[in-house]
């Protein structure tokens, strides 16, 4: 394992209340603190980018964010913007609709094209599978077989964003599980990593992800999670 989560983290900052400022705060704090990338809505990448330039901190947004359900056309315009205007990673959500339609050449040939976009301008991509939302193992191994057949960099738990139904009628957040991140794991090859995202709150948390295999953990909690890192390093110095 790593010897530092912090640096696996990509820092969420991707509510719709999510402003300007709060954007250039991300980029201080992750700054500091040496994480993978800064996420952000496409809209606020030139903004990020300008701030990271010369840094080592990447630039990575989101296509088809939250729900996955715009066209393919759409996200790949999306994509290409981003790319250009500094964007180095790109988290695409897959149609989930269209998964549960059970129409699988519609499903990889949007998630091809999103990384074909991408890596004609540089860029990774990680195909967001939104696993809370997927009522069978099966179709998360399909997707994860499909991203690498794509050329996925990485495949990833959730967006953060989704919500199921609960017995009782209410909705509850998704996020990563260990099962799903497990899973995942276990049906791709090495040439695809695993990104677990949604529910990561504490540095415990993190931690047990990335024992499971995640490789880059996608979080708002950014600060509580480095402050429990260094709180564990002092405590086995």
């Amino acid at each position: 394992m790593t010897d530092s989560v912090v640096k696996l983290i990509d820092h969420s900052v991707l509510q719709p209340t999510h402003t300007d400022n709060d954007v250039l705060a991300a980029c201080v704090l992750c700054a500091e603190l040496g994480v993978a990338s800064v996420c952000v809505k496409p809209s606020h990448v030139p903004l990020a980018a300008e701030h990271l330039r010369g840094s080592s901190i990447l630039v990575s947004t989101v296509i088809g964010f939250p729900h996955g359900g715009t066209s393919t056309g759409a996200k790949v315009a999306e994509t290409e913007m981003a790319c250009t205007q500094g964007a180095s990673e790109v988290d695409m959500v897959v149609n989930i609709g269209k998964i549960l339609s059970g129409d699988w050449a519609d499903v990889e040939r949007d998630i091809r094209a999103v990384i074909e976009a991408a890596g004609q301008r540089g860029a990774t991509t990680k195909v967001v599978l939104e696993t809370g939302l997927l009522p069978s193992d099966d179709l998360k191994v399909r997707l994860c077989q499909l991203s690498e057949a794509a050329g996925a960099a990485f495949v990833k738990t959730s967006t953060g964003f989704g919500y199921a139904k609960r017995p009782d009628g209410s909705l509850a957040a998704t996020g990563a599980t260990e099962h799903d991140v497990r899973l995942m794991r276990a049906n791709c090859g090495s040439s695809v990593q695993v990104k677990a995202s949604g529910g990561i709150r504490t540095y415990d948390d993190a931690r047990r992800f990335v024992e499971l295999g995640a490789t880059r953990l996608g979080t708002s909690s950014t600060k509580e999670i480095a402050a429990g890192e260094q709180e564990h390093n002092a405590a086995n110095y």
